[in-house]
């Protein structure tokens, strides 16, 4: 039990920091929770939300040149794996021996995994909860080639020098041999953007303010829903998407030990989305140490689909 409280204590202490900040934010990992994660893949299926659909769209159209582009691997390490659904599509043209699914929920992980390994008998897999933002280590995979894969553009959730951060330590964890097969949104039309983080249905803001409910649970907060509003900006300055929660009452939301106050119309920020062009991202990977790295897009260039050799 005294095992499962200390990162539990942490998480707790985490939220609490970013809600008393001057400008309260909640970390994007707090979204995926087990509703959290259903409530994203409903997005990836709305008309609004391109990012998906295009993506998979370069991954089918260039599946044998990115295979051989990477070559054969040992593990197949998904980062924000989800439901798995990417990672595995990749098992028949990769041909991993092992395949390490890691994402913030564990039980959603382990959910997809166990359908997963029925279908696939012969890799070894496991699920593994990993926060992007602190240091990657898997020293019993040492001396083994590893592919990363970290589709669906969450890069853009991470500021660029943070970013460059994850970078280095994946090309440090792979040891001179494998890389990084990524997906990244590209710079395009502000209206296309805006429409893909406002969507008609509602599930993006559903998705949004579920996170207060994961925050209910993990850190003993009150948030009352019916307070909070979904609100998504276009900032031209940075080139991102915006996402906050906005009070819509004058409120006080407490936890064990303390409370804040907002005033209506106050915002919680809860995501950033950067967009990037071609060159500015092949950039930042060789930046970070990566050698080289091949890219494949969509016709529009809404998308684009790069492997990173460490």
């Amino acid at each position: 039990m005294s095992q499962e409280h200390r990162p539990n204590q942490k998480l707790m202490d985490e939220i609490i920091a970013g809600l008393t900040q001057e400008q309260p934010s909640i970390s994007p990992k707090f979204f995926y929770d087990e509703i959290g994660s259903h409530l994203f893949e409903a997005i990836t299926f709305l008309e609004e939300y391109y990012p998906t659909r295009t993506e998979k769209q370069i991954m089918m159209q260039y599946g044998e040149a990115i295979a051989l582009t990477i070559g054969k691997s040992d593990v197949l390490l998904d980062l924000g794996a989800g439901n798995c659904e990417k990672g595995s599509a990749l098992f028949n043209s990769l041909k991993p021996k092992e395949y390490r699914a890691l994402d913030i929920s564990k039980e959603f992980l382990e959910q997809a995994i166990s359908g997963l390994q029925k279908e696939f008998p012969q890799i070894q897999m496991q699920a593994q909860t990993c926060d992007l933002q602190e240091e990657l280590a898997f020293p019993d995979l040492v001396d083994r080639k590893k592919t990363f894969f970290y589709p669906g553009s969450s890069i853009g959730n991470f500021d660029p020098d943070a970013a460059l951060r994850l970078f280095k330590n994946i090309v440090k964890v792979c040891e001179g041999d494998g890389g990084l097969l990524i997906g990244v949104d590209l710079v395009k039309n502000h209206e296309v953007l805006s429409r893909a983080y406002n969507d008609a249905l509602g599930i993006t803001a559903a998705f949004n303010k579920n996170m207060l409910l994961h925050l209910n649970r993990l850190a003993k907060t009150d948030f009352n829903l019916a307070y909070w509003e979904h609100y998504a900006i276009f900032n031209e300055q940075l080139y991102r998407i915006e996402m906050y929660l906005r009070s819509t009452h004058n409120q006080v939301v407490a936890w064990p030990g303390g409370e804040k106050h907002f005033d209506s119309g106050d915002l919680i920020h809860t995501e950033n989305s950067y967009k990037y062009t071609q060159e500015k991202f092949e950039s930042l990977l060789k930046s970070a140490g990566f050698k080289d790295v091949y890219s494949w897009t969509d016709p529009n260039h809404y998308f684009l689909v790069a492997y990173a050799t460490a």
